[in-house]
């Protein structure tokens, strides 16, 4: 390349970078309005609002086929895996899930990538209209503007039409039958395993939840429903029942197989609907991803071929090349750190499980935070049988439990000589690798784990993107 030719590659590549800024900033600003909104966390029981902004766009939600995903844990693992499954056939996708870890953009993906800071921009100018004109409606009769997860629930499906995409794999933000990503009609449901979690807005029972979740399902659809307790799987069976739905039961129509462990993974043997999967190579660790895996391919096998089998050299492909950032991902080396966004007990102890089979650790220090709304109590004490001592820390997030107050319960369970405390990230993580490789030369590890925002924090201390 001559000086004059390398001047101009050189003069292209700073206007893409300040191009690439200037869309950053403006996506950037976007988010702070939407974020000002009430937060994901804090919920008015409907879905009211979003369906009337679907309404005046023109129900884009109906523009493309939908799997539905609700369940208390494994939902965005397992959306992944449909998405990757569907893709691999040759259709265009959309995922919604959520939360982020690095950027918002990831909650909205077409392809496999998420919308650039361009579209995303473009987006939230599209639907803008429509979601002030409902703010304003509903601002007349007393009652809330959209929230920031119905705002980006409305800029999903939009982008999702506009794409346009041909199977969207949604997830609920909460519970399901009031949740905003209710207004779509899933062909397909599945529900993950349901266990103790947001009782202050899905009820104090395993049976209150499991009927707030069991809403997604719609008539005539297929739900595809992963091992319950006895008890809850009745609640939606009935649920079931009632909008005519087909029902596929993990543990009586389909099964996971044979699992080995493997290296970066496992080898696993799915049996569903259409026949049985040998040998598949799935590059997570833990039993609970097989699982997810089996809900994932039999959801897909419903969506594209009514049950038959799909072609195994297909399914081999796409789950070869699964991720889930942020679920039991090794971030790190010397020592090990793994990163896991567990935050409730039914969490940890998958988790747990996991890092049993999956890890030789001589000396794994776990670092913790969680959120004030959770069970900090039944998450440590399924902790304390495999740390070998813990930090205790916090999210920079207002909806973190206090440090203080989640060491008195570490240490209730730990004994005072095995708890530390970091109030901030950035120190924890240097404590607890001290303090992993105080005693041993190899083998030791670290593990931060108890809330998603907590795990997300800890990526980008560690440089992940």
């Amino acid at each position: 390349m001559s000086p004059r030719e390398h001047g101009r590659a050189s003069g292209a590549d700073h206007l893409r970078t300040e191009a690439e800024k200037e869309a950053r900033a403006a996506a950037d600003e976007v988010y702070r309005g939407i974020l000002a909104r009430a937060p994901e966390h804090e919920i008015d029981p409907s879905f009211d609002r979003t369906l009337a902004v679907m309404e005046l766009l023109g129900d884009p939600q109906k523009a493309y086929r939908v799997v539905h995903i609700t369940g208390t844990n494994g939902k965005t693992s397992t959306s992944r895996m449909v998405e990757r499954l569907v893709r691999e056939h040759g259709l265009r996708t959309g995922r919604f899930t959520s939360p982020h870890l690095s950027r918002v953009n990831e909650r909205i993906v077409i392809d496999g990538e998420p919308i650039s800071d361009e579209r995303f921009v473009e987006v939230w100018q599209d639907v803008a209209p429509y979601v002030h004109m409902v703010d304003q409606r509903s601002a007349e009769t007393g009652k809330p503007q959209l929230s920031f997860f119905e705002v980006f629930t409305v800029m999903a499906f939009a982008a999702f039409a506009d794409a346009p995409v041909d199977v969207a794999v949604i997830e609920v933000g909460m519970g399901g039958l009031w949740d905003s990503t209710n207004v779509a009609d899933g062909e397909v449901a599945i529900i993950t395993p349901i266990s103790m979690d947001h009782e202050r807005y899905l009820g104090d029972t395993l049976l209150d939840i499991a009927s707030v979740k069991a809403g997604i399902v719609k008539d005539g659809a297929t739900l595809v429903l992963a091992a319950q307790q006895e008890d809850v799987e009745g609640v939606v069976l009935a649920a079931a029942a009632e909008k005519g739905a087909r029902v596929v039961r993990e543990g009586v129509d389909i099964e996971v197989g044979e699992r080995q462990v493997a290296v970066g993974g496992q080898l696993i043997t799915l049996q569903s609907l259409g026949g049985t999967y040998t040998e598949i190579f799935l590059p997570l660790h833990g039993e609970f991803q097989a699982h997810n895996a089996l809900l994932a391919l039999t959801a897909t096998e419903a969506l594209l071929t009514g049950g038959r089998a799909l072609d195994p050299g297909i399914v081999e492909t796409a789950f070869a090349d699964v991720d889930s950032p942020g679920r039991l991902e090794v971030v790190r080396s010397s020592p090990t750190i793994i990163v896991d966004g567990a935050h409730n007990p039914a969490g940890v102890e998958a988790l747990v499980s996991a890092v049993e089979e999956a890890f030789e650790f001589h000396r794994l220090v776990g670092i913790v935070g969680v959120m004030a709304d959770k069970d900090p109590e039944g998450m440590l004490s399924l902790l304390e049988p495999v740390l070998a001592e813990v930090v205790i820390t916090r999210a920079s997030n207002t909806r973190a439990l206090d440090v203080e107050d989640l060491a008195e319960v570490a240490i209730d369970i730990f004994g005072e000589d095995r708890v530390h405390v970091a109030e901030r990230l950035s120190d924890a993580l240097d404590l607890a690798v001290a303090r992993a490789e105080s005693e041993v030369e190899r083998g030791s590890g670290v593990l931060v784990t108890g809330s998603i925002l907590l795990v997300a924090e800890a990526r980008r201390l560690l440089g992940r993107p």
